[in-house]
């Protein structure tokens, strides 16, 4: 038997939302299937002590030799997914660990004279049509009482209904008309098994045929002025509506599709599938690549349909390899992979990007799983000890560095057209972040947009305190080493600490502005480079050409992610102040509003569209405004125009 510990995810890899996780042994059989509200804190309870685990978990996680997880949107996602799911893989200790309930069914005794509708759970009878298994008993419940209103069918008991039959009467839902009461001959059996026919046709996924026919029936009641008629008949529709259950990982339409969703960044890129046969998710897949080129989305969805297609190993069912539908999240750059997928499939295909409703939901789950991959191959690449020092081997090696960068600085400007410029410092010491000693900056000896002026002054300011740092602490025992912990709190002081490296985000001007600063404080030991996003090109400061790494470099991978880190973490201190100076330049001149109310505006709100978009007396349900200044405050932001919207990340101005 494995040691769980062989297997164990990698600590902060297991996302917090809810999903459903597959353990499987050495052979790649699933063994166990369940669900989760929270991934992370049901996994981590299986990779406990062993001794506070139940016998059969204990057996089950030391068979298993890996573990596996999707994320889903909802806890009833979770639930339908684990139940497709044990029904596909068959685990040999969901058979016994489970508890003696089962997913409920949706019944129709069809081979009954006047057949009827319930809710139940166990085995299958002959004669009875079944629908689902779904979610919860009590939400089919709900959706079963709804359908009675517009399939007025038999729903009770075999010892009521010939009670109502021996009594003349019918029992109260065929007074509030819920029943047709056959059991009084209000119908006959053949207009009963009609509406039973009608009923199970809507359940099983065809309600559009059946809402057209009701809508058709109601404008002619309309027409021939039956005006109760039409009324009931539009309630009825209602109802259907209602009772629609909308759920991502189930369709009603038993769609057959493929669902493709990717996560790139400039270096790798995840690939995640979804199949989905008969409405459900029978399976799922994913990849992750490391990116050769600077292809487009377009560019790596026409590469990955033509692998996923290309071979029968792709096959996920008994037909066709290639489904009627192919959701992607872009169409391919080349169209006549369309026809391609037409002629592997032997008929039609449609391959479309979805915009609305469950499919698109779906494709939002997809995405997210995809995402989640990402960022696990991400986490378990940067947690790897022999990966880290690999990366950082090949950076000491590719700038000729004494010794190996333990500790990185990177250094990104962000600014609007010249407004709020700010800068971000990160810090990431053996090859991980360090994020208690970022620091961020605001730029205020600099006019203007000019990242060169506010690189040189960023580097200023973090290297003169590390000498006023280095001056305060130096030991009188010890006059040439600096004490980077300050003798009285005990508390590291972390400007004081000298980096292995630092990197800029740019090209040649920003390195020659940061070595200009380090120079003109005298600092000559610290090694300097930039990484240029465009081509992911590595300047070192006085050379004519770029340090040009490989692709799949783990020492490119590493300056990647810092050069990432500090332009998201600059990006994010730059909106923050941008959405406060807005907010601050559109209501100066309201009378009567001050700091305090602004600062209650901003929190009620969350932003600028929103306090735009808002009347004013949803503006007066803000403490401390009443109706007159809301009306002040709607009037000055109705003649303040909305300025316009820039990508900060490329300075492209926003339709």
């Amino acid at each position: 038997m494995a040691d769980p510990a062989t297997y164990r995810p990698a600590p902060g890899s297991i996302p917090l939302d809810p999903g459903v996780y597959r353990f499987s042994d050495a052979t790649g059989r699933v063994i166990y299937v369940g669900k989760a509200k929270s991934l992370r804190s049901r996994l981590n309870s299986y990779f406990a002590d062993p001794a506070s685990l139940h016998s059969r978990t204990q057996t089950m996680v030391r068979t298993a030799a890996r573990v596996d997880w999707t994320v889903v949107q909802t806890e009833v996602e979770a639930l339908q997914l684990e139940y497709a799911w044990i029904q596909e893989f068959d685990p040999r200790f969901n058979v016994k660990y489970r508890d003696d309930k089962s997913y409920p069914w949706l019944a129709v005794t069809w081979s009954e004279e006047f057949p009827r509708v319930f809710v139940g759970r166990g085995p299958k009878r002959k004669g009875t049509r079944y629908f689902g298994p779904y979610s919860h008993a009590w939400a089919i419940r709900e959706t079963v009482d709804l359908l009675l209103r517009a399939f007025p069918m038999r729903s009770c008991t075999t010892g009521v209904f010939k009670r109502a039959q021996q009594s003349g009467r019918p029992c109260l839902l065929g007074y509030i008309d819920k029943c047709s009461a056959p059991c009084v001959g209000r119908v006959d059996a053949q207009e009963h098994r009609e509406i039973v026919a009608d009923f199970c046709t809507f359940v099983s996924g065809q309600s559009g045929p059946l809402l057209r026919r009701l809508e058709r029936e109601m404008k002619k009641a309309a027409e021939a002025m039956e005006y109760e008629r039409a009324g009931r008949i539009r309630d009825d529709i209602g109802a259907l509506r209602r009772a629609m259950e909308k759920n991502a990982i189930v369709f009603a339409d038993g769609t057959d599709a493929d669902v493709i969703a990717l996560a790139e960044d400039p270096l790798e890129v995840a690939v995640q599938v979804f199949h989905v046969r008969g409405g459900r998710v029978r399976g799922e897949r994913g990849w992750v690549a490391d990116r050769m080129d600077d292809s487009t989305t377009g560019e790596l969805i026409q590469t990955f349909l033509v692998q996923l297609y290309a071979g029968d190993e792709t096959r996920v069912d008994e037909g066709s390899p290639v489904p009627r539908e192919v959701l992607v999240p872009e169409l391919p750059s080349d169209p006549t992979v369309t026809e391609w997928l037409r002629q592997r499939r032997g008929s039609g295909v449609s391959l479309r990007v979805p915009q609305r409703g469950d499919k698109r939901t779906l494709m939002e789950t997809v995405t997210k799983n995809a995402e989640e991959a990402l960022v696990r191959h991400k986490t378990k690449r940067a947690s790897d000890l022999s990966t880290r020092n690999r990366a950082l081997e090949e950076i000491q090696a590719a700038l000729d560095l004494p010794e190996v960068p333990l500790r990185i600085e990177c250094f990104d400007v962000s600014n609007l057209q010249g407004s709020e410029v700010v800068a971000s410092m990160v810090v990431f010491e053996d090859g991980l972040a360090r994020k208690s000693e970022y620091r961020r900056f605001v730029i205020r000896g600099v006019e203007g947009q000019n990242d060169v002026a506010s690189m040189h002054e960023v580097i200023t300011r973090r290297f003169r305190r590390l000498l006023e740092e280095r001056a305060e602490l130096t030991d009188p025992d010890d006059p040439d080493g600096p004490l980077l912990v300050d003798p009285t709190t005990g508390a590291p002081r972390k400007f004081a600490y000298t980096p292995g490296l630092v990197v800029v985000d740019g090209g040649p001007p920003q390195v020659a502005a940061a070595e200009q600063a380090l120079a003109e404080l005298g600092i000559t030991d610290i090694a300097l480079c930039g990484l240029a996003k465009r081509l992911e090109e590595v300047w070192v400061p006085g050379e004519e050409f770029p340090v040009i790494l490989p692709r799949t470099s783990e020492g490119l991978y590493l300056l990647q992610r810092i050069r990432d880190e500090a332009h998201r973490f600059a990006i994010t201190h730059h909106r923050g102040r941008r959405s406060k100076t807005m907010l601050e330049s559109a209501l100066d001149q309201v009378s009567g509003l001050g700091e305090i109310r602004r600062k209650a505006l901003v929190g009620h709100f969350g932003s600028m569209r929103k306090l735009r978009a808002a009347t004013p007396e949803e503006i007066s349900q803000v403490p401390g405004i009443g109706p007159r200044l809301a009306e002040n405050i709607a009037t000055a932001l109705a003649d303040r125009p909305p300025a316009e919207a820039v990508n900060t990340a490329t300075g492209e101005v926003l339709e």
